[in-house]
């Protein structure tokens, strides 16, 4: 059965250009014109918005420098399926998104309870939402995780093996993985970096791919946390497809095709309300 709670419409999405700002409406609603079209013209934009092109252009120079779209000649398009967005920006992107799913994932976890959690900011704030739990034993291939959730006595956080990646802290590797499949754990509890129209999940390093992949085939439930701007994203590397998973949390309700494929795949969801 599925869990939804609504959210409120216009709920603003933090993110960083050097101070923080928030995506207006028309700045939302040109990406997801994007995503339809693969690429849209200023002229276009312009007379569909009702706004000089001169609006267009600094909203599509605000939205390049985030990452979220990429500029060419005339008008924008997706940005790259090989790159992800630099660390310190995910981690302010929508956070407070991220900050309400985590929570709404974190109620659904027991105390006493064995968990990986793996890399990603939004799997960062679950660690975070999950201080106030008791008797918890964590696997994570995540630094961040594991000073967030080492400072409690009652706790057991288990670190990987592995390569650590600077720009994140996250840990890759087949050292990590091995470690990943020594154990079998009540729930692991994922990030992701996009999920296709058709339910595939993506990322962008095949290592990191890897290692989740080992997560789910290792955990007795499989949570994935994402904002909404990861529905239709574009990466490159295939980790696997919503059907492998048992509950998916976000702060929006996807579009009608996303919840048709998961609840023809029996897989809960969970909105954050506002």
């Amino acid at each position: 059965m599925n869990s939804i709670g609504r959210v409120a419409p216009g709920v603003a999405n933090p993110v960083e250009t050097g101070a923080r700002s928030e995506l207006n409406q028309r700045q939302e609603q040109i990406i997801a014109l994007v995503r339809e079209r693969g690429f849209v013209a200023i002229e276009a934009l312009a007379e569909h918005f009702d706004v000089t092109p001169q609006t267009i252009r600094r909203d599509i120079n605000q939205l390049c420098e985030l990452g979220l779209l990429r500029r060419y000649h005339g008008g924008a398009g997706l940005p790259s399926s090989v790159e992800n967005l630099a660390y310190q920006t995910r981690q302010v992107l929508h956070q407070e998104e991220k900050a309400r799913i985590a929570r709404v994932l974190a109620a659904e976890i027991p105390d006493n309870a064995s968990l990986f959690i793996n890399i990603g900011t939004t799997t960062e704030e679950v660690a975070k939402a999950l201080v106030d739990h008791n008797g918890l034993r964590v696997i994570t291939n995540n630094l961040n995780v594991a000073n967030i959730l080492a400072g409690k006595p009652d706790f057991e956080v288990i670190v990987t093996g592995g390569v650590v990646r600077s720009r994140d802290r996250g840990i890759v590797g087949e050292a990590s993985i091995d470690i990943i499949q020594q154990f079998k754990v009540d729930f692991g509890i994922i990030g992701i970096s996009g999920i296709d129209d058709d339910g595939t999940l993506l990322d962008f390093d095949y290592r990191e791919v890897r290692a989740a992949q080992a997560i789910i085939k290792n955990s007795r439930q499989v949570f994935l946390a994402t904002d909404h701007t990861k529905f239709g994203r574009n990466a490159m590397v295939r980790l696997g497809h919503v059907d492998e998973i048992d509950a998916l949390f976000t702060d929006r309700v996807p579009p009608q095709a996303m919840t048709d494929i998961l609840a023809a795949a029996e897989v809960e969801l969970h909105v954050a309300p506002s």
